[in-house]
C-alpha cells in the first residue's frame, strides 16, 4: 500500500505540472486481477528532462535515449517513461531508437494486451486502447496488433508469453501461438541471462508443469533445454514407472510443485536428465539406468552453468540430483549414514523431491514416512553433534598433517554417529588406539559421489 501511495504522489505531481501521467503495464494488470505488485511503472507525456526537473533525485539517466528514468521516492524506486514508439530492432531485443508519441500509440507498441493497460490513480480510471480488460476477463494472452511483428521486435516476448500463460493460468490466443511457434528458433538472439530469468520464473511459479507443456509444444524447449526435450520416448520399467516415459514422469513431478523453492524446481526438472545416456536393456529385456544420478549430476552442472546460474544454486541442484537415488536404501542405512543424510543442508528439499518422485511413479511413500519419523525422533544434537576431537588432538598424539589424519578424524566421526562413543574422553581413548594401529587404507565415507 505504501508503494502505491508513493507512486500516486509522483503521478499527482506530474499531472499538476500539466502532463498526462498514468500507472502502466504489469501493475495495472495485477491490480485488476487482485494480485500484489512488486513495482509500479509510470508512463507520462513529460520528457526525461522534464521529469528530472520535477524530480531532481532522478537516476538512471543513461536510459534517457529510450525515454526512461528512475525516480527514487521513499524506500522505493519508480521507473518513469515517456510515452513512446519503438523504431527498429537490429538485435531482436532493443529498439534502435524511440519516438515520443501520445498514450494510445504507446499502448500499441507493447507486447500483450493485458500488459498494455494504463490506470489513472487520481481519477481511478482504467485507460484501455487495446482490449486488455476483455482479455483479462477471458484469461487470454494476445499480442498487441500483429504478433509476428511483436515477437520480431523483442525475442524475449516468446518466453514471456509462456510465463504469463503458465503463471496466470491463461490460454495463448491462436494467432499469437502460431507466431510464437514460427519464431521459436530465434530465441537464441536473447541473452542467456534473460532466458534464465524467464525460466526461473516459470519453474518456481504456480504451474511449472503447464510451463513445461507450452515450452515443449512451441519447440522453445528444444532450443533452450534440448536435454530435457530428449527425455521424450525414453521408456522405463513399468513395475517402477507405470506412468510412462521419462518426460511424462518429469512432468508429473512438476505438477506436484506450486511456487516451490527454485533449487527444488530445477532439481525436479533435471533429476532424471541422465537417463537417456545411461539406458541399457539386459538379456532379460529389463530396462536399467546404471548410475544415471551421477551422469545426471554432471549434466545438471553443465546445463545450469550454461545458463549462468549462481554457484550456490548449481551446487544445491547438483547435490539433489546426485543424491536422489540414495533414499531407496534409507531403511537399511547404518545410523551414521542415515544421520549424514538427515544432516545435509539440502535435505528438506531432497525429501520433498523424493516424495514427489514417488507420487509421479509407483506411489509408495513408505521411505518418505520413515525419514519423516526419524526427523521427529532424532534431536538435531544427535543428527549432527559437535565433533569430539580435532586434528590438533591427533597431532598431539604424533600424527602428521595429511591424508591419514583426515581418515582418522572420519573414523572417529563415524563411531560417534553410530553411538559407539559419546564423550570426549571416549573419543580420545579411541583415537589413541587408532594411532597405535592406524587403518591400512584411507577410510571411505558414505557421502554420495560428486560429479567430476
Amino acid at each position: 500500500m505504501r508503494m502505491w501511495q508513493l507512486g500516486l504522489r509522483i503521478v499527482e505531481r506530474l499531472q499538476k505540472a500539466g502532463y498526462i501521467a498514468y500507472f502502466a503495464g504489469g501493475c495495472v494488470r495485477d491490480r485488476l486481477l487482485g494480485h500484489q505488485s512488486h513495482d509500479i511503472d509510470i508512463a507520462t507525456t513529460a520528457t526525461p528532462e522534464e521529469v528530472q526537473r520535477l524530480f531532481p533525485q532522478a537516476t538512471g539517466l543513461h536510459g534517457k535515449v529510450f525515454g526512461v528514468v528512475r525516480v527514487p521516492f521513499g524506500e522505493w524506486s519508480f521507473e518513469v517513461a515517456t510515452f513512446r514508439r519503438d523504431v527498429g530492432s537490429r538485435d531482436g531485443r532493443h529498439p534502435d531508437h524511440v519516438v515520443f508519441v501520445p498514450p494510445a500509440e504507446d499502448a500499441y507498441r507493447r507486447d500483450f494486451t493485458i500488459n498494455a493497460l494504463f490506470y489513472d490513480p487520481i481519477s481511478d480510471q482504467v485507460i484501455d486502447y487495446v482490449g486488455g480488460q476483455r482479455d483479462l476477463a477471458e484469461k487470454t494472452i494476445r499480442a498487441v496488433g500483429d504478433p509476428n511483428q511483436r515477437f520480431a521486435e523483442d525475442k524475449l516476448r516468446l518466453l514471456r508469453a509462456v510465463r504469463f500463460a503458465a503463471n496466470l493460468g491463461f490460454r495463448i490466443e491462436p494467432g499469437t501461438w502460431n507466431a510464437l511457434r514460427i519464431q521459436a528458433a530465434t530465441i537464441h538472439q536473447v541473452s542467456v541471462e534473460r532466458i534464465r530469468e524467464e525460466l526461473d520464473r516459470i519453474w518456481s511459479g504456480p504451474a511449472p508443469a503447464r510451463g513445461l507443456d507450452l515450452l515443449d509444444q512451441s519447440d522453445l524447449l528444444l532450443h533452450i533445454l534440448p536435454e530435457v526435450s530428449a527425455l521424450h520416448g525414453v521408456e522405463q520399467p513399468k513395475e517402477f514407472h507405470p506412468e510412462g516415459d521419462v518426460f511424462l514422469h518429469t512432468r508429473l513431478l512438476l505438477e506436484q510443485l506450486h511456487s516451490a523453492p527454485l533449487p527444488l524446481a530445477w532439481a525436479a526438472l533435471l533429476h532424471d536428465i541422465g537417463k537417456p545416456l545411461t539406458k541399457r536393456v539386459d538379456r532379460n529385456g529389463r530396462i536399467r539406468f546404471f548410475e544415471h544420478e551421477v551422469v545426471g549430476a554432471r549434466m545438471a552442472h553443465a546445463i545450469l552453468s550454461r545458463l549462468r546460474q549462481p554457484n550456490q544454486l548449481i551446487e544445491a541442484v547438483v547435490a539433489m540430483v546426485v543424491n536422489h537415488m540414495a533414499f531407496k536404501d534409507a531403511k537399511q542405512m547404518r545410523p551414521s549414514t542415515l544421520k549424514r543424510l538427515l544432516a545435509r543442508s539440502t535435505f528438506s528439499m531432497e525429501l520433498e523431491l523424493h516424495r514427489i518422485d514417488c507420487l509421479a511413479s509407483h506411489g509408495d511413500l513408505s521411505i518418505y514416512e520413515f525419514l519423516r519419523t526419524k526427523l521427529e525422533e532424532l534431536p538435531a544434537s544427535d543428527i549432527s553433534p559437535p565433533r569430539l576431537v580435532t586434528g590438533h588432538d591427533f597431532i598431539a598424539l604424533g600424527v602428521a598433517p595429511g591424508p591419514l589424519l583426515g581418515s582418522l578424524l572420519e573414523t572417529i566421526r563415524e563411531a560417534q554417529l553410530n553411538g559407539q562413543i559419546q564423550t570426549r574422553e571416549e573419543a580420545l581413548a579411541f583415537a589413541s588406539r587408532l594411532v597405535a594401529t592406524p587403518p591400512a587404507t584411507p577410510h571411505r565415507t558414505n557421502n554420495p559421489r560428486k560429479p567430476l
